[in-house]
């Protein structure tokens, strides 16, 4: 298998603003200054889907949704309600770039925190079509398979057994869209577990990646940033924690959604 990578263009990146390090440019947050964004695709309330003004990758349509209006905030802060809002609009966002046909590929992620890849920390998700890449060559079926924690009504939730990076990964499973919501729920909850619980705290920092499935249902995965490991960097090999932690984490988590977490009170938009 052939390594096709993306080709970044470091000219075009040293214009973008930076929440997270100095720079000459930085004058701001420019996803706070909604009067003066352009190129919009589609606007709901506080969450605006429109063309990224910093094109980095060689081949490619680079979009960005913004999550709220509100600087600072995340799916662990947002009221249940607002963050169901949000997964209904973004997967909109994702399905009208996806079927358009245009791309031979097409990721949708969000970064969250200084270790996660991001260069703002406004909240928002990236939506972005590869015009000659296959963005999942490297992605497996078995890759949102695992110590299952919940199976019902077309959402399925486990603790990867087979991670891209590890070593704890979780996996939101959408096979009915009609149980989005439900789906919704899980996800914002993991996102929780795994800065409160899972890191203790000592992480602030994660990934979330979304993928069309064969069954045309979306994998969510959640994974916490930390420092890789070299296995990973070195060779692409994923490492994955013993099965009796797995399986730990799996009753961990579920006694933590049904505990209400999900539900705890965040602003609400």
């Amino acid at each position: 298998m052939e390594n096709d990578p993306l080709v970044f263009d470091v000219n075009i990146a040293k214009e973008k603003p930076n929440s997270y390090r100095k720079v000459k440019n930085n004058s701001g947050c420019p996803f706070c200054d909604v009067a003066g964004l352009t190129h919009i695709l589609k606007k709901q309330g506080g969450m605006i889907w429109l063309d990224n003004k910093y094109h980095t990758l060689h081949d490619t349509v680079q979009t960005v949704l913004i999550e709220s209006n509100k600087h600072q905030g995340d799916i662990t802060t947002y009221s249940l309600a607002y963050n169901r809002s949000l997964m209904r609009f973004s997967l909109s966002c994702f399905k009208q770039m996806n079927d358009s046909h245009k791309y031979r590929s097409v990721l949708w992620y969000k970064n969250y925190g200084e270790n996660s890849g991001g260069s703002l920390a406004h909240p928002h998700m990236q939506i972005v079509g590869l015009e000659k890449l296959d963005g999942y060559k490297y992605i497996q079926p078995n890759n949102f398979e695992g110590i299952s924690l919940f199976n019902k009504d077309g959402v399925e939730v486990n603790v990867s057994t087979h991670p891209i990076q590890g070593y704890i990964e979780l996996d939101f499973n959408l096979l009915d869209e009609n149980s989005i919501d439900e789906w919704s729920d899980w996800i914002q909850s993991g996102a929780k577990y795994m800065l409160k619980v899972l890191s203790k705290g000592r992480n602030n920092s994660y990934n979330l990646f979304f993928y069309p499935r064969f069954d045309r249902g979306i994998s969510a995965k959640l994974i916490l940033r930390y420092t890789a490991s070299p296995y990973f960097v070195g060779y692409k090999l994923s490492q994955v924690d013993n099965k009796e932690k797995l399986v730990t984490e799996a009753e961990n988590f579920k006694r933590f959604f049904e505990s209400g977490s999900v539900l705890e009170k965040g602003f609400k938009i």
